[in-house]
């Protein structure tokens, strides 16, 4: 099929330009810390002698990539989590969790996870075509009639797979909540609909099926479609069908009016620009997310996630096959030669091969993961969003560092 890539990351950096800088705290950024404000630590679960490889490069790089996170490319505080085949975690951190106390990042801690939400959302999905309550390539108007018209748009030609896939060609509606961030939507509670009505206030990027383009809109639609079969709402069935009987003890949807991050976090900081202040941003509402990335979690929760999900523990596999068949995506954020499957992308890996990702972007906090064929796994979060794309970069570079070396 014919492919026009939407890069995301890239429009993200373009939306923060807009943002008022002169209402940023005056908190330096990170770039500006001295050595001594840097901080590294690592934790481990009980080793045994056939970990040592994995302890001993892996930690030494991970460590350094982390710090380069911190030290060049001015990210307040970075976390990581790597998992053996075995399932043993390894946990990093540097650089600090708190600019104005000069806290240490707590080891572990949990982060808004964002896009990451997808793979939860699609899993949902996917779960409930196993079960014959929702059918792939019915049109969405089946499912919720009425409400996908637009420019160009219209819910009969639109499939439940197009929107997990980001084959749709609705528009995000990012811009509308990022504008303005600091001053009226960082504490602004979005309904669902009013993010859908954003992206289908805007004309189709083309017709569905025959391009790529990657859309929250997508995703909150999905969201709206796992209500309508299950009578329940989504962040309950994420819990009820992924959370719990995973164990992801620090994982959890926030409810309504939650701005807060209830366990041990780092806190999240704003620029708009690499030279301004960083703005505290770790209160916000989630709403402006909802199904296509409104979850909490830890590192390590991720990890949990991702190999239950590839080691078919969730999905069916029949399921699990259809959300790994993916279409080019070439500019996913900033990896290249990507494919993207249904809430589900690919990684290309400096030592051969690809891993399965996804990764994710909040005022904040970014966060990028994957897992290898063999069931390594591994997450990197730093505690901003990056205002340039070589630090972008730098932190799928951190996210190949920590699987590549062994």
């Amino acid at each position: 099929m014919s492919v026009t890539p939407k890069p995301s990351l890239r429009r993200t950096l373009t939306a923060l330009s807009g943002v008022a800088a002169a209402l940023a705290l005056s908190v330096p950024a990170a770039g500006a810390l001295t050595s001594g404000t840097t901080s590294g630590t690592t934790t481990a679960t009980p080793a045994t002698h056939s970990q040592d490889a994995f302890r001993g490069r892996t930690d030494a790089a991970v460590r350094k990539s982390l710090k380069a996170l911190v030290k060049e490319d001015g990210f307040p505080g970075a976390l990581a989590s790597l998992s053996d085949p075995g399932g043993r975690a390894r946990n990093y951190t540097a650089g600090v969790g708190n600019l104005k106390t000069g806290s240490k990042v707590p080891t572990d801690g949990q982060v808004r996870i964002a896009s990451n939400t997808k793979m939860f959302t699609a899993t949902v999905v996917l779960q409930l075509v196993g079960e014959g309550r929702i059918d792939l390539d019915a049109p969405i108007e089946t499912y919720l009639p009425g409400l996908v018209r637009g420019d160009g748009i219209d819910g009969h030609d639109i499939t439940v797979r197009q929107l997990l896939q980001h084959t749709s060609g609705l528009a995000d509606y990012d811009e509308e909540v990022v504008k303005d961030y600091l001053t009226k939507q960082q504490h602004r509670y979005f309904e669902p609909r009013e993010l859908v009505e954003f992206g289908l206030g805007k004309k189709a990027l083309f017709a569905p099926g025959t391009g790529w383009s990657y859309s929250n809109t997508n995703y909150v639609l999905a969201g709206l479609l796992v209500q309508k079969v299950t009578g329940r709402p989504i962040g309950e069935e994420i819990t009820h069908r992924i959370i719990e009987p995973l164990g992801l003890r620090h994982t959890y949807w926030p409810g309504v009016g939650d701005q807060t991050i209830k366990g041990r976090h780092p806190h999240g900081y704003f620029a708009t620009a690499p030279d301004t202040p960083y703005t505290d941003v770790t209160e916000q509402d989630p709403s402006a997310a909802w199904a296509a990335g409104g979850l909490i979690g830890t590192p390590s929760d991720l990890n949990r996630f991702l190999t239950a999900l590839l080691d078919g523990r969730l999905l069916e596999p029949e399921q699990l096959k259809e959300m790994k068949t993916t279409v080019d995506a070439p500019d996913l954020d900033t990896v290249g030669d990507g494919h993207y499957g249904l809430g589900l992308a690919t990684f290309k890996l400096s030592c051969g091969g690809y891993a399965w990702t996804h990764g994710g972007n909040a005022p904040g906090y970014t966060t990028r993961n994957a897992v290898t064929e063999d069931g390594r796994a591994a997450t990197i979060a730093v505690t901003a969003l990056p205002t340039t794309l070589p630090a972008a970069e730098h932190i799928e570079a951190a996210l190949d560092t920590a699987l590549c070396t062994r």
